[in-house]
């Protein structure tokens, strides 16, 4: 590891948010501070999407609502190198990071490149004085091997990139890994899996500072398709189906996910390709490595899902809009594949928002 510049002469680079036309907007002196730790190694996407997140709120905040400081920070400060090539420059050194940290998330990339992080004896020290005073620490993506390394996942439920997860458990077995989550937080502790999940986890922490309008009007500017809670699966069975099929049921695989609650039968499938249905069932098999009842049912069961967490509908019209037609046969396919009710998956939802 480069040696540390311990100085703390320099001066902290201004860091302000920008407002929707691009003008420099006053950062409150009593704003969050949130770090985003990076490395030479690091995933952009573990920097950059989380920091957008943390300054849109400052845009679409009340007024009366701090806002946030987002900082980049390595080790040494100045320019680091992601995996993919991309250089960033201007980040601030830790030795010269303000006191008064909020929240610190360190990003992912290499495996190993997050472990020599981790087992650098400055980072580990200042990280592990850090999360004694701040509010919240945590990792986006294989950045949890960085606090695997630290000592700082023992005894608590976490999450990291699918790819990565076995590894991290047999790494560090005083944790408890949860490969199906999107993003977990246990007593303070916030790690989510890859890329684009740390996005997803920076607007849980703005929902529970800035309260769900905020974080909706950020998700929408940022033109994401859906607001996903933590406990969503990390691979997705509809993408899957996609990746390994051919133009032809792709295009019928988009447009039942386009209308969940239509008569979606195997003989409607086949006319849609114009083929038979023993045709349609071997071709659909072939390809995606499922039926295609099995592909409408996971449809179904994303749509039911995305309306529990985003509306406050009554479970019989949520049923409607899904497909299913009724709650019994929701709540059936709701337990066989999913292990509990609609109704639990709400509640579930919400107490999570609320110990957020």
């Amino acid at each position: 590891m480069p040696q540390l510049r311990t100085s703390s002469s320099a001066p902290l680079p201004a860091i302000a948010p920008t407002s929707n036309d691009g003008s420099a907007a006053a950062a409150h002196p009593r704003a969050r501070v949130v770090v985003l730790l990076a490395f030479d190694g690091y995933q952009s996407l573990d920097v950059s999407g989380p920091f957008e997140v943390f300054n849109s709120a400052n845009v679409r905040k009340p007024k009366s609502m701090l806002g946030y400081r987002p900082i980049v920070a390595s080790l040494n400060g100045g320019n680091v190198r992601a995996n993919s090539g991309l250089n960033l420059n201007g980040t601030v050194a830790l030795a010269d990071l303000p006191s008064n940290v909020d929240t610190v998330l360190i990003a992912g990339g290499d495996d190993d490149a997050a472990l020599a992080l981790g087992s650098n004896p400055f980072v580990a020290r200042w990280m592990r004085d850090l999360y004694k005073r701040a509010r919240r620490y945590g990792s986006v993506c294989t950045g949890a091997f960085a606090l695997g390394a630290m000592g700082l996942l023992d005894g608590h439920r976490v999450t990291t990139h699918w790819q990565s997860c076995e590894r991290l458990a047999a790494m560090f077995p005083r944790a408890r890994v949860e490969p199906n989550s999107l993003y977990v937080e246990d007593r303070g502790l916030h790690t989510s899996a890859g890329v684009t999940a740390g996005m997803d986890m920076a607007l849980s922490l703005v929902e529970a500072d800035l309260g769900s309008e905020t974080a909706f009007a950020v998700a929408q500017h940022l033109v994401l398709f859906l607001r996903r809670p933590g406990n969503h699966a990390q691979l997705s069975a509809a993408l899957t189906a996609q990746a390994q099929s051919s133009d032809r049921i792709r295009e019928l695989l988009a447009w039942i996910a386009e209308r969940p609650d239509a008569r979606l039968t195997t003989s409607v499938l086949a006319g849609r390709l114009k083929m038979s249905e023993r045709s349609v069932t071997r071709r659909f098999r072939e390809e995606t490595g499922m039926t295609a009842m099995e592909y409408v049912l996971s449809v179904r069961l994303d749509h039911a899902r995305a309306l529990l967490e985003q509306t406050d509908w009554p479970v019989d019209r949520i049923a409607a809009k899904s497909g299913f037609g009724s709650i019994d046969t929701m709540q059936r396919a709701f337990m066989r594949k999913l292990r509990f009710t609609p109704r639990d998956y709400r509640n579930r939802l919400h107490h999570a928002r609320s110990a957020g």
